[in-house]
């Protein structure tokens, strides 16, 4: 088995639950505005949208970071929102205020949204740039395809945008519930064909993201975190065996015990909330886990983040584990401080 099969790639192994000396790297948000060449590319798109409908442009700035920085996967770039768009709703972007979407606020507003079955009219282009990196990356890189979590997804297209507390979305759970449930099952179905298209365009791992999985609590934490990552877990591994997913219930603090047991994750995504020494404890017993460096280390730099690397690497130590960041890098970051990171894992 040569280093460049893929059985052999360093993520593939450590979500397959090796041990290994050295923990594979990547960065959430890796192609994005901290990088110059990124600006520069999504400059030339025009707009967001068309850097993530145009399939060479999305392709460049997922490879840009890999050329840069010989990260151990590259991540599609895209947006969580795509799907919502494509089940229907509008969406656009403000310039320095983040995305818009229509809003579903009720049984009207849901029964206007399209049926799954018509998703792919809208995503055939970000199959497509799924298909143009599983050609154009490194042989030693893994290729991680990804969706947004129902609820998460759930919470903007309630709101309409972002929102602190999802407040938006926890009053429609609790005051038109019929709505909300039907809201977060065609998304969960929607994910599942989502991802499942990018694994046959050639995705070797895909991840789930709940940004704001932490906003839920007790049981709606089990019914709308735990158990849609369930079932689009289940269904992903009856369809592609042996295909890894990372699922990343952010800020779930307790909710992370487990996770990954009752999910079929193969590997649980931490955020910087709780400790490296806790989630090795509580979490890593269970299989691999990835994480948590905090994003402002990016940024700040200097010998605070040489020695929370190196904290973190010797906490995960005794377990599967791939070295990321507890959530995306900034835009305000130093691309220096990523090298500085890449080569204190790495032991340079």
């Amino acid at each position: 088995m040569t280093s460049t099969s893929p059985r052999d790639k360093t993520i593939l192994r450590a979500l397959q639950g090796e041990v290994l000396p050295t923990p594979p790297i990547w960065m959430m948000r890796q192609a994005g505005r901290y990088l110059p060449e990124y600006r520069a590319t999504r400059a030339k798109a025009g707009d967001f949208l068309s850097l993530c409908y145009t399939p060479e442009l999305a392709a460049e700035v997922t490879l840009q970071p890999i050329r840069r920085y010989g990260f151990d996967a590259a991540i599609l770039f895209a947006d969580i929102l795509l799907l919502p768009q494509a089940l229907g709703a509008d969406l656009w972007f403000v310039t320095g205020e983040g995305p818009r979407l229509s809003t579903v606020t009720g049984a009207a507003d849901l029964a206007r949204l399209k049926p799954v079955a018509e998703i792919d009219a809208v995503l055939n282009p970000v199959y497509e740039t799924v298909r143009i990196l599983s050609r154009e990356l490194p042989a030693e890189t893994t290729l991680i395809g990804f969706a947004g979590a129902p609820w998460t997804v759930a919470t903007y297209m309630i709101a309409g945008r972002g929102t602190p507390d999802q407040a938006p979305a926890h009053r429609l759970k609790d005051e038109d519930r019929p709505t909300f449930e039907a809201l977060i099952d065609l998304i969960t179905r929607g994910t599942i064909e989502y991802l499942s298209a990018q694994i046959q365009a050639g995705a070797e791992v895909v991840k789930l993201f709940d940004s704001w999985a932490g906003s839920l609590r007790g049981a709606d934490f089990q019914r709308y975190a735990l158990e849609p990552a369930r079932q689009i877990i289940t269904e992903l591994k009856q369809r592609h065996p042996g295909v890894p997913v990372i699922a990343f219930p952010r800020e779930a603090g307790q909710g992370y015990v487990g996770f990954a047991r009752a999910t079929g994750a193969d590997c649980v995504a931490l955020d910087n909330s709780v400790t490296p020494e806790w989630a090795a404890e509580h979490v890593q017993v269970d299989g691999c886990v990835q994480g948590n460096l905090a994003s402002r280390h990016m940024v700040t730099g200097g010998e605070a983040l040489d020695e929370e690397t190196r904290r973190i690497v010797r906490a995960f130590s005794k377990g599967p584990h791939i070295f990321n960041l507890g959530h995306g890098i900034t835009p305000d970051a130093d691309p220096g401080n990523v090298q500085r990171m890449i080569d204190v894992v790495r032991g340079g």
